[in-house]
């Protein structure tokens, strides 16, 4: 049974949603420190693509307090942390390996907050955990973003070490960014509780969380071999999740979610893949693919707060456990038996 919240209780997560937001700003003010800054290309890159994405989950973390309906001001402590990290990382002392390395800490404690405030929705009640739901998206990319760190440290701390970057090279850590980016197990972000199997969410999620890898690989390759493989997979990727959530998710979403917010939901597919059609048949280098991918980036992005802020939070009201894990399976057999027809 949902706890009772009392008001202390209420002023508690509004205040820890508040911390989250001042840390988002704090992220974003580094970001643009890091790239006043840099010289090399591909770091610039990779830190643009995240200044982007974190710029739009500071909307969407002000979202879920407007939605959670407490306005509160950060804890003192977290206010007088964010100016002082403000001071050391834009100090000259610091190297960029030694910036970028206290830059993941705080991406590993926004993932723990926003983690933190969902696992108290879940306990509190269901109006609690609707209002917060688009912090899921956030803390997604912010796993995203850490596995993205973790290569650029290791670029740079062989750099500044050796004077030469690594013989790997800098993005030698695409499949592992992937895999940890979209595993489930052991993941502190997707077990949200002990099941013996994924559920509905769990798969939507990975699905999601890779699209959102493999475009920004595909943004940040060298060569266009490397594209060709990468988009490669990212249409097989795409057009199998489209059309498994065709076929098995939204109609079973359908008489509790509404007709015509799922109408929305397939139309959206639809677009989706008609893009990825054009981008198919187009030359993989080159500013007319760039664009277009970054037309795809922005759609699906669209589509994607929509499924896992409204349409998720409609599933767990209205779907048991059992139910979400038996249409997690029926999704992922969709899936199966499309990827075999591919």
């Amino acid at each position: 049974m949902p706890a009772t919240l009392t008001d202390q209780k209420r002023t508690a997560i509004a205040e820890k949603l508040a911390d989250i937001k001042a840390i988002q700003n704090l992220i974003i003010d580094s970001e643009q420190e890091f790239l006043s800054q840099c010289s090399d290309d591909h770091l610039r890159r990779r830190l643009e693509d995240m200044l982007e994405d974190d710029q739009k989950n500071l909307d969407i973390v002000e979202t879920a307090i407007t939605q959670y309906g407490i306005q509160a001001e950060p804890k003192p402590t977290v206010q007088e942390f964010v100016s002082q990290a403000k001071n050391t990382l834009s100090s000259s002392r610091l190297s960029m390996y030694e910036k970028i390395a206290q830059h993941e800490l705080l991406k590993h404690g926004q993932v723990m907050s926003g983690l933190v405030v969902h696992k108290a929705a879940q306990i509190v009640g269901q109006d609690v955990e609707a209002a917060i739901a688009p912090l899921n998206t956030v803390n997604f990319e912010n796993r995203a973003h850490q596995e993205q760190l973790k290569g650029m440290l290791e670029y740079l701390g062989t750099l500044e070490l050796t004077g030469q970057e690594p013989q790997q090279g800098l993005w030698a850590r695409v499949q592992d960014a992937v895999a940890a980016a979209t595993g489930i197990v052991g993941s502190a972000v997707t077990q949200t509780s002990d099941k013996e199997s994924a559920d509905v969410i769990d798969l939507l999620f990975m699905d999601h969380q890779k699209a959102r890898t493999l475009i920004s690989e595909i943004r940040n390759a060298d060569n266009e071999d490397q594209i060709k493989a990468l988009f490669g997979q990212l249409y097989k990727d795409l057009m199998v999740h489209a059309k498994a959530e065709e076929a098995v998710v939204y109609p079973a979403v359908q008489p509790f979610y509404g007709n015509e917010d799922t109408q929305e939901l397939y139309d959206e597919t639809v677009e989706v893949e008609s893009v990825l059609n054009e981008l198919k048949a187009m030359p993989s280098t080159g500013d007319q693919f760039m664009a277009k991918l970054k037309e795809l980036k922005a759609m699906l992005g669209h589509h994607i707060r929509g499924e896992e802020s409204t349409m998720f939070a409609a599933i767990r009201k209205n779907m048991s456990s059992e139910e979400q894990q038996q249409l997690g399976m029926q999704f992922k057999e969709s899936k199966q038996s499309l990827q075999s027809q591919m």
